[in-house]
């Protein structure tokens, strides 16, 4: 196995077809699976793949942005679109790829890595090395049209890591607090 690390835009169209029906099995579209870009440019997005020869087995994007919080702006980075081959879901391969997504993100000079998860995902993220914020919720969206993370019926988790010794030192700041990440209308929340 082998992880393939490209911007979105260059993953090549087979590779992106594939990523595409295991997005799919995960949240089922009535357009079906397409090639076509996921995420908004403007985001940085990179794509981790895990393959096994030629065949995707599991994949996810890293979207980046500056963050504005509590008076300090932040280099952040988040995953998004995290997903595993039903056919080979418990072996790991989601575990290999969300680490190395970390060590992706802490080697670009984030400052933190921020992002949701469903309630019943924290121990997996916790032990790739994220940790819940408490109490804290991400809005997404954009200033005019925000998107919660705790609106009714969309109850996800803010997990992160801080990286730099700013973030760290500052990591207080974002527990049970509101932090207005406002990735876009393509990505309300990364």
């Amino acid at each position: 196995m082998r992880i393939l690390t490209l911007p979105e835009a260059e993953v090549p169209g087979e590779l992106k077809l594939q990523v595409a029906a295991l997005q799919h099995q995960a949240w089922p579209d009535p357009a079906g699976p397409t090639a076509a870009p996921v995420h908004d440019p403007a985001l940085h997005p990179l794509s981790l793949l895990l393959l096994d020869g030629d065949r995707v087995v599991a994949a996810l994007d890293i979207l980046s942005k500056p963050l504005h919080h509590a008076g300090r702006t932040y280099a952040a980075s988040g995953l998004s679109a995290v997903v595993t081959d039903r056919a080979v879901r418990g072996r790991g391969h989601g575990h290999h790829l969300v680490t190395a997504a970390r060590t992706t993100i802490e080697r670009s000079g984030a400052d933190l890595a921020i992002f949701t998860c469903d309630r019943e995902l924290l121990p997996f993220y916790e032990r790739a090395g994220f940790s819940l914020l408490p109490g804290t919720t991400l809005i997404g969206g954009t200033p005019e049209a925000p998107f919660p993370s705790d609106q009714e019926g969309f109850d996800k988790l803010t997990v992160a890591t801080f990286l730099t010794p700013q973030a760290r030192h500052h990591r207080p700041d974002f527990l049970h607090t509101r932090i207005a990440l406002h990735p876009g209308e393509i990505d309300k929340l990364w």
